[in-house]
């Protein structure tokens, strides 16, 4: 294939190659795909899981994908083959998807042993809500290797303008580059209102602040305020604990509230053409695909500052649901009583987003633009 790339292998490489991975899966997924529009050849490297095979159609097959047996403990993602298969390829540079985790060692073994350039995507995970959980373990992995990664890297990057601050206050890299998530090609313009539906698709984990959006919905419920056609769907997957901690909270309220598992492909597109908002209440982000997944059908999202995605509520394409149960109930009932007209306007400045700034085109022009950088230096 033609491109900017043409002629380049570039390594993608991340702990997870499967939906065990949420965002950043998704992420690598859509990297992957821009890269091979570019030109590029692809090769992803993660560890195997009880996934990864069944997953590994989310590639393109002409995207290598690698994966290579784990062992020990799961947070840690060790895997003893992980930099051996990496130097078997013919990289000209490796792009590591997400950190504290073994293969923030491979990366930069790869790096030190090849001499050829090294990015680093933290994915959000130097945010300070996720840096301040896992205290020990963190200290531990920037000991062993993190540290020396975000040293070795050529450059770490950065999904937004915080994240690049966050970069900088833990790593002490301040030359970080900053380049969005791209989204999906934008549907067509809807030409009426939708039913009265919220919609969440992603992980089920504490920082996702679902639990506050349940209740939220329960208020309203319990309050007689939700129109009589009003539901929440709720899809994603998580650790046993959490997803059944979602099911205990939801047996509290009517039916009108439902947890679905994890969806894909048409089941996934149903709840995003059918919600009229989706939504995201969470309490730390690097840049979630969801919210450009919904703006690009287009679908109005109701998040928060967390999200990252100041263009959202710039443009009139996302309403800000702050954290706390009584800001997320008020955002609720103002989304589902709004009028056709108001959301038809927001759904088309999602719309508009999707065209811009996180359209493919515009991401994968500056992502060649600084491979080639980096590879030519």
């Amino acid at each position: 294939m033609q491109g900017p790339l043409a002629g380049r292998t570039i390594g993608l490489l991340s702990p997870w190659a499967s939906r065990l991975g949420g965002g950043v899966f998704e992420a690598v997924v859509a990297h992957s795909e821009m890269l091979r529009e570019a030109g590029a050849r692809v090769h992803v490297f993660a560890l195997a899981d009880r996934h990864s095979e069944e997953d590994r159609g989310r590639f393109h097959p002409d995207t290598i994908v690698h994966t290579v047996a784990g062992r020990g403990p799961g947070a840690i993602g060790y895997a003893p083959t992980l930099i051996d298969t990496m130097l078997s390829a013919p990289l000209d540079l490796l792009h590591l998807h997400g950190i504290w985790q073994y293969a923030s060692y491979a990366g930069q073994r790869w790096a030190a042993k090849t001499g050829r350039p090294y990015v680093i995507s933290p994915h959000g995970m130097l945010d300070p809500w996720i840096v301040a959980r896992g205290k020990a373990k963190k200290a531990a992995a920037r000991l062993v290797y993190e540290r020396r990664s975000w040293k070795r890297a050529s450059v770490l990057h950065a999904l937004t303008g915080s994240e690049a601050a966050d970069i900088a206050r833990e790593a002490g890299r301040r030359d970080s580059i900053v380049i969005p998530n791209a989204g999906p090609a934008p549907g067509p313009m809807p030409t009426e209102g939708r039913a009265p539906a919220i919609g969440y698709i992603g992980r089920i984990h504490p920082k996702k602040n679902i639990a506050a959006l349940v209740e939220a919905w329960h208020r309203l419920d319990g309050e007689g305020r939700l129109p009589s056609d009003a539901r929440l769907t709720i899809a994603g997957w998580g650790a046993e604990e959490d997803v059944a901690a979602l099911k205990s909270l939801l047996k509290k309220g009517s039916d009108t509230a439902q947890f679905v598992g994890p969806v894909f492909g048409a089941e996934k597109e149903r709840i995003l053409h059918g919600s009229r908002f989706i939504a995201l209440p969470s309490h730390s982000e690097g840049l979630p695909m969801a919210m450009l997944e919904a703006w690009a059908v287009p679908t109005p999202t109701i998040m928060t500052t967390n999200c990252n995605l100041p263009e959202g509520f710039a443009a009139g394409a996302a309403l800000d649901c702050g954290v706390a149960v009584d800001t997320i109930a008020a955002t609720l009932y103002r989304a589902l009583t709004m009028d056709d007209s108001a959301w038809l306007a927001m759904a088309g400045a999602a719309r508009d987003l999707m065209e811009g700034a996180f359209s493919a085109a515009t991401v994968r022009a500056r992502w060649s633009d600084a491979y080639l950088e980096l590879i030519e230096a």
